[in-house]
Formats: C-alpha cells, sequence, structure tokens
C-alpha cells in the first residue's frame, strides 16, 4: 500500500512590480504625462526639462509617438495632445497645384505630399497645368470626391472667383497659395514687403556703381496675375525711391514680359531699340523675367548699362549671381521647399475648427552674391538640367 503524500501549495515569492517595467514605455507615459497637465503645445526643450531625459532620447521617443498618432506636430519643434476629433479622423485634403513644369512648383508641391504623408493626411492631388480652365475642371472633382479642404495654386485671378465659387457652394474650405481667392485663407508672399526689400538692395548698387544716377527704371509685370503680384513692382518702385527720391514717372516704364524668360527677352530687345540710355535699373515679378532682360542687355552690348533684381532666388538666378561680371544684384527667396510643414499645419487647425489668419506671409530674405553660398552650401549638387524649367515659370 502507496503511502500518500500531501502537497503543499508552492509559496509564491513577491516580485517588485518594477521588474516587470519596459524602461521605454515608461519613459513614453512620463512624456504624455507632461500633456495632460498642459493643452498648449510643449517644445523638446519643455519636455526634457520635466522628465529629465536626455534630448536624444525625449526626441526619439517624440516622433514615436507622432508616428503613431498619440501626439501630433504643429509646427517645427512644437508637439502637443491629439484631440478626441483628430484621433478618430483621417482628413482627406484635395491639393491643386499650379504646374509640375515649374521648379517653383515642384518645390512647393514635394514639400506638401512629405508633410502630408507626416501628418497622416490623405492628399487627392492634381495639377492645373498652368491652366485656368484645368483648374476650374479641378474644382469641380474636389466637389465630387467631397474633400474636407483643397489647398489651390493656381495664378489666374479671372478664373480664381469660379473655382473658390464652386468649392464654397459645396461646403469645402480653401487655402489659396500665392493668388488670392474669394472666401479662402491666403499664404505666400507678402509682394509689396518682397518688392521694398529688392527695391532696396536695387537702389545700393546704383549708388555704389553710379553715384546714384539712374536714366531709367524698368518694370516686368505679369497682368494676368492680377493686382497681388504686381504690388511685388509697385514695393520695388517704392523702395528705390526711399534711396533715390528724384526719380520721376516719366523714368518709370512698366512691361509685360508675362512672367517668361522668351517673352522678357523678346520685350526688352523692343524697348533697347528705342532706348539708348546707360543706366538702367531693372526690377522683375520673377528671375525668368529678370534673366531675360538681362539677355537682352548683353546680346545689345549693354551688359554694363543696367543693374537688375529678382524675385524667388532660383536655381538659375543664384547661378547668375555666382557668374563672375554678373550685372544680377541679387534676388528675394521665398524659400518654397518649406510651404508644406507650414500649408499643412493651418489646414489641420481649420479643420478641427481653431481660428487661424486670413493671410500667412512666408518669410522673405534678400540673396545676393555675397550670401549665396551660405543659404544655398549644397547647389553644387544640382545639375545644370534640374532647374532650365523654371526659366517659363511665372511666380
Amino acid at each position: 500500500m502507496k503511502k500518500s503524500v500531501k502537497v503543499e501549495p508552492a509559496k509564491l515569492t513577491s516580485i517588485p512590480s518594477s521588474v516587470y517595467n519596459i524602461q521605454a514605455v515608461q519613459r513614453a507615459c512620463d512624456i504624455l504625462k507632461c500633456f495632460q497637465q498642459c493643452q498648449s503645445t510643449l517644445t523638446l526643450s519643455d519636455i526634457v526639462a520635466t522628465t529629465n531625459l536626455s534630448r536624444t532620447t525625449a526626441f526619439r521617443l517624440l516622433a514615436t509617438l507622432v508616428e503613431q498618432g498619440m501626439l501630433e506636430r504643429p509646427a517645427k519643434n512644437q508637439y502637443r495632445a491629439v484631440s478626441e476629433r483628430w484621433r478618430h479622423t483621417r482628413y482627406r485634403i484635395g491639393y491643386a497645384s499650379q504646374s509640375e513644369e515649374f521648379s517653383f512648383s515642384r518645390l512647393v508641391s514635394d514639400s506638401i505630399r512629405s508633410h502630408a504623408y507626416e501628418v497622416g493626411v490623405d492628399l487627392l492631388e492634381l495639377s492645373n497645368r498652368y491652366s485656368p480652365t484645368v483648374a476650374i475642371r479641378n474644382a469641380e472633382m474636389f466637389v465630387r470626391e467631397h474633400v474636407d479642404l483643397v489647398i489651390e495654386f493656381q495664378t489666374n485671378q479671372q478664373s480664381a472667383s469660379v473655382v473658390a465659387s464652386k468649392l464654397i457652394e459645396a461646403g469645402i474650405p480653401i487655402i489659396a497659395i500665392e493668388i488670392p481667392h474669394p472666401g479662402a485663407d491666403y499664404y505666400g508672399a507678402n509682394n509689396y514687403r518682397a518688392g521694398l526689400i529688392a527695391g532696396h538692395s536695387l537702389a545700393h548698387a546704383a549708388v555704389q556703381e553710379w553715384r546714384g544716377q539712374v536714366d531709367e527704371v524698368v518694370l516686368l509685370e505679369l497682368a494676368m496675375a492680377g493686382p497681388l503680384p504686381r504690388s511685388r513692382l509697385t514695393g520695388m518702385l517704392a523702395g528705390i525711391r526711399e534711396i533715390l527720391p528724384k526719380i520721376p514717372d516719366q523714368r518709370v516704364r512698366f512691361i509685360n514680359g508675362n512672367g517668361r524668360f522668351e517673352n522678357s527677352l523678346q520685350v526688352t530687345r523692343r524697348y533697347l531699340q528705342h532706348v539708348k540710355a546707360k543706366h538702367v535699373l531693372i526690377g522683375a515679378l520673377n528671375d525668368p523675367s529678370c534673366l531675360g532682360a538681362l539677355q537682352a542687355f548683353e546680346e545689345a552690348g549693354q551688359g554694363a548699362n543696367c543693374l537688375a533684381v529678382g524675385q524667388n532666388s532660383s536655381i538659375e538666378a543664384r547661378r547668375e549671381m555666382r557668374r563672375a561680371g554678373s550685372r544680377m544684384v541679387g534676388s528675394v527667396a521665398y524659400f518654397p521647399e518649406r510651404y508644406g510643414e507650414a500649408v499643412l499645419s493651418l489646414a489641420l487647425d481649420k479643420l478641427q475648427g481653431k481660428a487661424i489668419p486670413s493671410a500667412t506671409f512666408v518669410r522673405h530674405q534678400m540673396i545676393t552674391s555675397k550670401n549665396v553660398d551660405s543659404f544655398y552650401p549644397n547647389d553644387k549638387l544640382i545639375t545644370a538640367g534640374d532647374g532650365d524649367s523654371l526659366l517659363y515659370s511665372w511666380h
């Protein structure tokens, strides 16, 4: 007969809960607790100061939390808790690009695509192909697709009202890039301010080169874009006259270069057939017009008779500034590669019912031969063909 053995239940040893802690998860929770105590945005420095984490660890955890939808980044180095509405909503935004053939609009489009992906927005992208007819057709497509908001980048002032009307009637809010649209919030150039910066630079160059003697001021415009882009030129003239106040109206000529290299080259050639001025200041709506006018002066053997400024600081303009003996004083930069982050931040705020400014302006900087390498040190990595199409862009 077997002897029964009584088995006592095992005595469990108490294990501290800290043994089961995953350090990375605990640190992420510490970061999230910061946002429970603060409803506003926090910076990386705020998080580091509150949690005592290293900047590298905090940054990596913040990037992970943003990617996983627990936090959002409304602007560079700013973080905030995700609202309940955003947590359960994936917005669908329509983006009508100006045209993929132009370098400026390609940079804008690339930055919008990149940031839309980063913040988790579905982007329905159509190209306006620099055509008012196509822009209207694209607006109708956005209405049929029931997008939540439209980012509109098209140049023609007359079609802007039609595009805006179709979207507003459908209850779709609009953020317009560069050209104002009725009822839309605006993001883009502070045109008069950009012109003023260019005018000051041009006048200072005239003082240095010609002791302030100016025979004519030629301003190359683009009539179809309307009065707001034209204010770049009125700003230029105002900037010139702040330094050289004695230039009369009869010495100022507005010429329609149509915002394109070839057109500006042709109209400047015709101008030079009738005018023999030896001290001409050239102010252009954009870099393509500026470069076209400069070529016309050089072809006529009158390169030394002009000084010129452009707008947008395109790759072609930067190459021209670096050229020995160039008569291009400089160009005002708009930094289109930064548009995406700012525009998408405005779009998400608007979709979440937050108030946004009716007009948000980009930061402008005068780029010259003296500072071009500081602002654009990587230009040598861009081949000559990469920017050729910009010569035909209005912007």
